[in-house]
């Protein structure tokens, strides 16, 4: 617990620090600014959601092996279920696609 606490200190910290120097006002830079925090956050976007779906996956598809491997009579629906829940999971990586598209547009 101590170190989760540590390392969200440590961002807070980070954060505190950068936030006086990102206001300042840079007159005609503005706009290639404007493009790097576009291009930074439409990545940010899409590589935190295809992360975080890809361990999603990765823990249904555990969850339906295990299943099976303790039923293996139930394969019929545990398949099906997981081939849901994986089409799901998938769908909300392409929201973040999708997202990061209209950020960039």
């Amino acid at each position: 617990m101590s170190r989760k606490f540590a390392i969200m200190a440590l961002v807070l910290v980070a954060i505190a620090v950068a936030a006086p120097a990102m206001a300042q006002d840079h007159g005609a830079a503005d706009e290639t600014s404007k493009d790097w925090w576009q291009y930074g956050s439409a990545a940010f976007a899409i590589g935190i959601a295809a992360a975080f779906g890809a361990l999603g996956q990765a823990k249904g598809l555990a969850a339906a092996c295990e299943a099976i491997g303790r039923n293996p009579g139930a394969v019929g629906p545990i398949r099906i279920t997981m081939i849901i829940g994986l089409a799901l999971i998938e769908s909300l990586v392409i929201y973040a696609l999708i997202i990061a598209f209209l950020i960039l547009a």
